[in-house]
């Protein structure tokens, strides 16, 4: 009998942002994420980024293959044992660069199915705590396992400034938080990984 396989105990998540905006401040949140991440020995955060990616149309489909844009975004994301959104909220929803990405990784093969993943957002009044419900809904069905706690929504106009005029995020008590974040999704991960071996 084959012996079981050992979990890896370094965690490669791939980071997507669903706003393009340049200056997005969700996309600050996943700069930092990246620059905390290196502070945690086994955690790897790699953006992916989605902007590429052409509206869904299975007409595109040919022959079991996509379009050279998604094909690299399905491998990047394949290749991931977790998630990390950045989930701004549009119309109390997600955006649709964002769930445009999701509905690509989920053609067959599905590529997220048994990630696990976590969520921020920043925004005016909830801090995009709406947007996060929706994705939980959207992802159960993609066989996504989300982190329950901490939860991490930013009411970014709130003082003290918590980005700079560069958008990055420079107050230190929301960087704790964020870092508390990856450190759920890190041990989420590894648990997940142990029980399926």
């Amino acid at each position: 009998m084959a012996a079981a396989a050992i979990p890896s105990s370094v965690i490669k998540v791939a980071a997507l942002c669903g706003s393009l905006r340049k200056g997005s401040y969700n996309r600050g949140l996943l700069n930092a994420a990246i620059d905390l991440s290196k502070t945690i020995k086994g955690l790897e955060l790699e953006y992916v980024d989605i902007s590429a990616l052409p509206l869904l149309n299975t007409d595109l489909e040919v022959n079991g293959t996509y379009p050279a844009a998604v094909e690299a975004f399905r491998e990047k994301i394949a290749a991931a044992d977790s998630l990390l959104f950045a989930s701004p909220e549009y119309n109390y929803s997600v955006t649709a660069p964002l769930k445009n990405a999701i509905d690509w990784a989920s053609r067959p093969p599905n590529v997220l199915a048994d990630k696990t993943a976590a969520i921020v957002s920043g925004g005016g009044g909830f801090g995009g705590g709406l947007s996060q419900y929706h994705l939980r809904q959207i992802c159960i069905y993609v066989d996504v396992h989300f982190i329950n706690k901490p939860k991490f929504t930013l009411n970014v106009f709130a003082p003290p400034a918590k980005f700079d005029s560069d958008g990055n995020l420079q107050d230190d008590a929301t960087k704790e938080r964020l870092k508390a974040v990856l450190l759920s999704l890190y041990a989420f991960t590894l648990r997940l990984q142990c029980k399926s071996a």
